[in-house]
């Protein structure tokens, strides 16, 4: 079985520099904990790190797509990449966008789940082509576009592709919860 140590550790001052230290320690805070560490990890990068965070609150929470429609797409990827850090960092942010317990169970079925709505769907079915196929169909593509511009389309390919690769980071680089 593959260690679950964390093959970098986070970073204190002397690692993240006065910059990402400051950045960490008013992430942290405002998540409601001492040490974030995806950020005390990837702080260790220097300007990479502020340059990804720029990057990521760009697509969230500062996209063009609802908050709670973001939210969707981050979790169903956590479950799908079975990332327990993401699913349990964005479950928090998540209710706050109005993402239930009940909605919570659906979006661990999957889109064909009875109780979404056709955006939903045709979200959550775009967001799973994604992660598995790296692509969507044409049927696919049509079924989002009905509901969605096409800022909001290049949005979703972004937004599910970013959280994808940082799942991909966080179960590489072994991070720990938060907890």
């Amino acid at each position: 079985m593959a260690s679950t140590a964390p093959r970098i550790a986070p970073g204190r001052f002397r690692e993240l520099g006065p910059v990402n230290w400051v950045v960490w320690q008013v992430l942290s805070r405002a998540a409601g904990t001492s040490d974030v560490h995806l950020f005390s990890t990837l702080g260790r990068t220097g300007g990479l790190f502020r340059g990804w965070l720029h990057y990521s609150g760009k697509l969230m929470p500062g996209g063009r797509l609802s908050r709670y429609e973001s939210e969707l797409v981050i979790l169903r990827v956590a479950h799908l990449r079975q990332c327990e850090y993401e699913t349990q960092h964005h479950i928090r942010l998540g209710r706050r966008a109005g993402v239930t317990a009940e909605i919570l169970e659906r979006l661990r079925q999957g889109p064909d789940a009875p109780g979404w709505s056709p955006k939903e769907r045709a979200l959550l079915t775009a967001v799973d082509a994604i992660v598995t196929t790296r692509d969507l169909d044409d049927a696919t593509w049509s079924a989002l576009a009905e509901h969605y511009d096409e800022a909001r389309l290049i949005e979703i390919v972004l937004l599910a592709n970013q959280y994808e690769g940082l799942a991909s980071t966080i179960t590489t680089l072994r991070i720990e919860s938060d907890r």
